[in-house]
């Protein structure tokens, strides 16, 4: 996916900033399997660059919109993104100075060609930001596991006489011992 940033207006003067507006529309969707800001959706992303010596810090502001389902009774669940981030991008200069240090520069994000890729730190947020097991509503009740249908819409004795299997010879054997068999 890949979302670009040039920065080539952006002295590289310690101390010096510039701030960026962007508005992305997503071609693959960024989650989990129960919520997710789905394809198609925006992302709305303000952000501060700002040049230090070992290359650009971004803070950056993340607001966007991920639908998916209620984790114990499946029905539609919109949560709202509202998420920060902080994120050190290294001049390619100073990355090759790291790579002779035995760190692994595969993990370091880099400035190539006065251009950055942000999606990593906006993904880690936005995951970050997001329910693992988002609710509908806080007091939700679920779905019976009997018959499926919402706990708040079933009587209060509602149940299920669901006899284990392993059970069954010794259910037979009572019956029979009663008469009933």
């Amino acid at each position: 996916m890949g979302i670009i940033l040039n920065l080539h207006e952006l002295p590289r003067r310690s101390g010096e900033y510039k701030d960026y507006t962007l508005d992305f529309i997503l071609t693959e969707p960024i989650g989990v399997a129960m919520i997710a800001v789905q394809i198609g959706r925006s992302l709305d992303i303000s952000l501060t660059a700002t040049s230090v010596d070992e290359g650009v810090l971004i803070r950056g502001q993340i607001l966007a919109l991920a639908e998916g389902q209620c984790s114990r009774c499946l029905d539609p669940v919109r949560e709202d993104i509202d998420q920060s981030f902080d994120e050190l991008f290294e001049y390619e200069s100073k990355a090759a100075k790291l790579s002779k240090d035995d760190v692994d520069t595969d993990e370091i994000l880099m400035v190539k060609d006065d251009c950055i890729d942000i999606e990593t730190p906006v993904r880690d947020a936005i995951v970050l930001a997001l329910e693992v097991n988002p609710l509908c509503s806080l007091d939700c009740l679920g779905l019976c596991p009997g018959c499926g249908e919402r706990y708040e819409n079933l009587p209060a004795d509602h149940d299920h006489q669901a006899i284990d299997p392993r059970w069954s010879a010794l259910s037979d054997l009572a019956k029979k011992l009663d008469g009933k068999g």
